[in-house]
């Protein structure tokens, strides 16, 4: 197939950017057009080419491509692609179960309430009407959670692919003509240095004999670092005193060392910043248990914890809907939860791959994850070897662009899907400045076919 592929790719800084970076290598069989916002630093691998979204339309008209792909998330990195998402339908891989704050933020930082109004009640036509009048105020704060926008998205796609089974029936029994598919998301197997665990702890001056918890990504309030911190205080250092290590960038909203000294901890408290994929492996490895929390949660798949159960690492997350086919610990019983005496229907024995932390109890079970995992080595060596499994069951890359045959040869099977009217800005955002572009250059859309990019510059479409 020829395809074009809306994606952010590095240098941007976001999983999902990474998450491409990694498959496309491996979809070698079909041409594949990249589009993004700002041209990448580097040509990406797996590619045929990396083209800003304004050449799309020219390339597009002058040979048409099988079909359009969206790796669409819920952060400004995605703004761009939204134009060409309800005008152009395709596959979209809809990486967070709610689009909410993304879509909230690009319209109203535009003052653009009537259009957010509009949008929003296309969306969620059951809803208040005050509902997106507190959005426009700034005043739902977590409660943007309940109102996740995606209709649009689903009505635009010939086909909408999630990464969880939950994820799809819901979106299924909200709107029940939706076209969805499941793919599992997939990480590589780690590349691990056998000295990378003794190489990271002296960089960052950590004894050897300490037990290290380490968190993964931006060190934002939603990875309950704050609440990891409180737990790790009320934890007697014992002879195996514990630290925590914070593998990522801050943030300007919150302060985590703050925290940490207030708390009592700051000198068992490190932060990283940045660190490069490549390294990533030797960071997971250093630790002796990894914390993957999450509230609230859009019901996305964190790949840093598939990247922990890739690494064979016993991992600590909050107990989310969207993971309920995992098997995992609930430390106030340390049962498997679901499963009392340890064993399914079948009578087959359930090995837990994780500990879930209850939010509503989340103080009290965080505490006592850690003290039972500071302490108890035979069991974090059993939850690594059963995350070990699971990954090499369902998480691994290989597994994953599997399914993306499959999907990329179902979607371009299925027609472009017949919609509701739309909220008219979101046509019209798409074809404005192009038509103004076009019409100035006296310039009729056949002629496209013997344009060249330069021809009609770089600011056909807007955001």
């Amino acid at each position: 197939m020829r395809l074009a592929w809306f994606t952010p790719l590095p240098p941007i800084r976001s999983g999902i950017a990474l998450y491409n970076t990694e498959l496309l290598p491996h979809l070698r069989s079909h041409t594949i057009d990249v589009f993004v916002d700002c041209l990448p630093t580097y040509k990406q691998n797996g590619a045929n080419g990396v083209f800003t979204a304004h050449d799309f339309i020219w390339k597009h008209t002058a040979n048409p491509y099988d079909l359009v792909v969206y790796q669409l998330g819920n952060s400004p990195y995605h703004d761009y692609m939204w134009p060409y998402l309800v005008r152009y339908p395709g596959l979209t891989v809809l990486h967070d179960g709610q689009l909410h704050h993304a879509r909230g933020r690009s319209l109203l930082q535009d003052g653009r309430k009537a259009d957010y109004r509009s949008e929003f009640r296309f969306n969620h036509p059951d809803a208040g009407p005050d509902i997106p009048e507190l959005g426009i105020l700034g005043l739902l704060g977590s409660l943007t959670y309940l109102w996740p926008m995606t209709r649009v998205v689903v009505e635009s796609s010939r086909l909408l692919v999630v990464h969880e089974s939950w994820l799809a029936a819901e979106i299924r029994e909200s709107l029940p003509q939706a076209r969805v598919d499941v793919i599992s998301m997939g990480v590589p197997e780690p590349s691990i240095n056998p000295q990378g665990r003794a190489s990271v702890r002296a960089r960052h001056g950590i004894s050897s004999d300490a037990i290290l918890f380490a968190a993964f990504g931006k060190i934002t309030p939603e990875k309950r670092i704050a609440e990891a911190l409180r737990a790790a205080s009320t934890v007697e250092p014992g002879s195996f005193p514990i630290h925590i290590l914070l593998c990522g960038e801050p943030v300007e909203h919150y302060d985590a060392l703050a925290d940490a000294e207030r708390l009592g901890i700051g000198d068992r408290v490190t932060i990283t910043g940045y660190i490069p994929t490549n390294e990533m492996p030797h960071y997971i490895t250093a630790a002796d248990a990894c914390l993957c929390l999450r509230w609230p949660s859009a019901r996305e798949t964190s790949a840093s914890w598939l990247r922990c159960l890739a690494a064979g690492q016993p991992t600590i997350v909050t107990d989310l809907v969207h993971l309920t086919n995992v098997p995992v610990l609930d430390p106030r019983n340390w049962k498997v939860s679901g499963y009392s005496a340890g064993r399914d229907e079948l009578h087959r024995r359930v090995n837990p791959v994780c500990v879930a932390i209850d939010i509503l109890d989340e103080d009290h079970s965080l505490m006592l994850a850690m003290q039972r995992l500071a302490v108890d080595a035979q069991l974090r060596r059993e939850l690594g070897e059963n995350a070990r499994s699971l990954w090499n069951e369902r998480f691994k890359l290989e597994s994953m662009v599997t399914a993306y045959e499959r999907v990329l040869s179902d979607a371009l099977q299925l027609a472009i899907p017949r919609r509701n009217a739309l909220p008219p800005h979101l046509l019209r955002d798409g074809t404005r400045k192009a038509r103004e572009l076009l019409t100035s250059m006296d310039i009729k859309m056949t002629s496209l076919r013997t344009l060249k990019p330069h021809d009609i510059g770089h600011d056909v479409e807007s955001s």
